[in-house]
């Protein structure tokens, strides 16, 4: 079985205006520009009067080699989102209204083929591997990890803040 690494968890809360369909397309656009796959385990909508919830799960995947791979699920919960009519740039535009939260678990995973869980000699051979011989490579990859997981929030929130002050 491939060893999961949790690196980091990260959560992103907007409150505002902003504009929900443009969002969805930045955030699945910028994983693919950065080569990661994306695959939507969950959406779900509940409506309410005249504001709805939202709920999107994703499992983002990127292979960094043959035995490391990158795993970061997302999720998006936008509560009390309401439609709105905004002025930008003098012409009208429709936008949305809620709260945002966006909860980010990025994860390195080793070994996510399985091919060092044969045999019990395999996997004392992947401890010697892991601790000893690639330590330093080990480490890169997590800050690679990290460092994609707060780039994409960090776009992310100023994403939601560019569009809510226009």
């Amino acid at each position: 079985m491939a060893e999961k690494d949790l690196i980091l968890k990260e959560k992103l809360v907007f409150n505002g205006i902003f504009d929900f369909p443009g969002s969805y397309r930045f955030a699945h656009t910028w994983f693919k520009d950065e080569g990661y796959g994306v695959n939507e385990g969950r959406y779900s909508e509940k409506v309410s009067g005249n504001a709805r919830a939202i709920r999107v799960e994703w499992m983002v995947k990127k292979r960094l080699s043959d035995y490391f791979m990158i795993e970061d699920e997302i999720t998006f919960e936008i509560s009390d989102l309401t439609d709105v009519e905004a002025e930008i740039d003098g012409k009208k535009k429709k936008l949305n209204k809620g709260r945002v939260e966006m909860s980010i678990k990025a994860v390195l995973v080793s070994d996510w083929e399985s091919k060092w869980e044969k045999t019990p000699v395999y996997r004392f051979w992947r401890e010697v591997y892991n601790k000893y011989i690639i330590p330093g490579r080990v480490q890169e990859l997590k800050d690679k990890v990290e460092e994609d997981a707060q780039t994409f929030k960090e776009e992310m929130k100023a994403y939601l803040e560019i569009v809510g002050k226009r």
